[in-house]
């Protein structure tokens, strides 16, 4: 390559190629020439050894006039043979009339697609094409019409399967950006909704593009999402996780402070209270900022039943929290340190029942969790014809056996399907994996400390979600700071006519979200139907 790009320098007339042909340095970019061959010349060494590159010639009054140019896996080409090479190669096309035209006259006279481009940077050319554009390249002429002609294969839409819901949107985001966008777009028609698209990645070039409704969402917010992601340098972007990582304000706490959900209902529910969705390119995964703790606990099936059940809804997962984090611990702190607390016929039950086990408690219940973990890792490993079937039959199987073989006590199995089943219950699986993690520290301080460690444990986590921020926003708003006119979201899932207002810590450029009043009700003067 190096021997090349010396050559090419001597040659006079051809285009000096940079040290690096994806730099971002404008001053060394290359330019076309208007010599045809040349410019093929360029782009045969640049995508050297690509099989899926295609070079198209198009002759016109017997020499070769076009060059097209695209990348086989990327575009579709029944698309490139009716709206390029057909009008091109037409015997009704008046190519005495095209033997001077440019590549800028190309789209209003022969080329019938709607995204086209005109450039003559080698770079911006390079960029296209490795987005599903073909360049079109004429003799005579130094700038290239790019053509969208995108054709990446997708799969199609359908309900996510890690949100799951009775009634409500069944669809979802798939790896197609262009799609998610669209998604949500079709839920928000306002001009107010804005994209703003960034790339990201050095090698990937992944598009990435941030999302908010103007006059709702906070600025400075917005501003704040812009400055973290562009100041990302890494080779390659695969997924929105990389992102996540990235941009959270406090990267070393098992709780995620960005919200990611496949779901596009979601995402618009969460732009019309004043928050920012981050898309990425060939992900299905949206990231919302800022967080908050108790979004975590809510799912979108919440606002698709009636408010009563989607309250008692919510207080089951605040029970079933508790009982994820702690169920485990204050059984080994009791029945190690305070046996006086348990009813005299539950201890002589738990007593009976652990005096063949040769282990503590704490190692009891530590060596089940493990296995637990293990078992529904591998369920969601193994294909899923039979990785169901192997975690429930699996668990059967060794907790049945490790009880009558004396190594685990039967309160304990109880216990640890307990705290699983109760994990079950949480709707966001990044927040889920927290409450997993929490539970073994919290095991060992029951096991050494007894009850104090576990009210150690607990000032210890609410001291931490007190104190954690999400893009400036404090994680357990609205309870600390304590905002009650938000409350009605959070402890309760108050009916949507009652909702007049958006989240304070989000919404206040344009807190009111309805009017006031809207309670239904029969209309004034209408009467009941008489009887005949």
């Amino acid at each position: 390559m190096k021997g090349f790009r010396k050559w090419m320098r001597n040659k006079p007339g051809y285009p000096t190629i940079p040290e690096d042909i994806l730099s971002e340095d404008e001053e060394n970019s290359t330019r076309l020439t208007s010599d045809l061959e040349q410019n093929e010349l360029v782009f045969k060494k640049i995508f050297e050894n690509s099989t899926d590159m295609v070079f198209r010639r198009v002759q016109l009054a017997g020499e070769n006039h076009w060059l097209l140019i695209y990348l086989a896996s990327l575009v579709e080409e029944k698309v490139i043979d009716d709206h390029i090479l057909k009008p091109l190669l037409s015997k009704y096309t008046k190519q005495e009339d095209l033997i001077n035209e440019k590549a800028a006259g190309l789209d209003d006279r022969i080329i019938s697609l709607g995204e086209t481009k005109v450039t003559s940077q080698v770079i911006d050319i390079v960029r296209q094409l490795l987005n599903g554009f073909a360049a079109v390249l004429t003799i005579g002429d130094s700038d290239a019409m790019m053509v969208k002609v995108n054709g990446r294969p997708q799969r199609s839409l359908e309900e996510p399967s890690s949100e799951p819901v009775i009634r409500g949107p069944r669809d979802g985001f798939i790896e197609s950006i262009s799609t998610n966008i669209g998604l949500i777009r079709s839920r928000l028609k306002t001009s107010r909704l804005k994209m703003e698209s960034l790339t990201i990645g050095e090698l990937s070039q992944t598009q990435v593009v941030i999302s908010y409704i103007v006059g709702i969402v906070s600025e400075p917010v917005v501003e704040e999402v812009r400055k973290r992601i562009t100041r990302i340098q890494i080779d390659g972007i695969l997924d929105s996780a990389y992102i996540e990582e990235f941009i959270e304000d406090s990267p070393f706490s098992p709780f995620p402070q960005v919200n990611s959900t496949e779901r596009p209902d979601v995402v618009a529910a969460e732009l019309l209270e004043g928050k920012v969705a981050i898309l990425v390119d060939t992900s299905p995964f949206v990231l919302i900022v800022p967080m908050t703790f108790w979004a975590g606990l809510q799912a979108s099936e919440d606002y698709y039943i009636r408010w009563p059940i989607a309250t008692f809804v919510r207080w089951i997962r605040f029970l079933f929290i508790i009982i994820a984090i702690f169920a485990p611990s204050l059984y080994v702190a009791i029945s190690t340190f305070h046996q006086e607390m348990i009813p005299t016929n539950l201890v002589l039950s738990i007593v009976s029942s652990r005096e063949p086990v040769p282990f503590p408690a704490f190692i009891e219940a530590l060596l089940m969790e493990v296995i637990f973990e293990a078992l529904r890792e591998a369920g969601i490993r193994l294909p899923k014809q039979i990785g169901q079937a192997i975690s429930i039959v699996g668990a059967l199987v060794i907790g049945q056996a490790a009880v009558q073989a004396g190594i685990i006590s039967a309160p304990v199995v109880i216990i640890v399907s307990i705290t699983g089943i109760a994990a079950f219950t949480i709707p966001r699986y990044s927040f889920a994996n927290a409450v997993r993690l929490l539970r073994f520290p919290m095991l060992f301080l029951a096991g050494t400390l007894g009850l104090y460690g576990i009210v150690l444990g607990f000032l210890g986590i609410l001291l931490h979600v007190t104190s954690l921020r999400s893009f400036g926003v404090p994680y357990f708003t609205p309870v600390a700071p304590l905002t009650f006119t938000n409350l009605k979201d959070v402890i309760i899932r108050a009916p949507i006519w009652a909702k007049t207002r958006r989240p304070q810590a989000t919404g206040s450029n344009n807190p009111v979200r309805e009017p006031a009043g809207q309670k239904p009700g029969p209309s004034q003067g209408m009467q009941p139907p008489e009887n005949n």
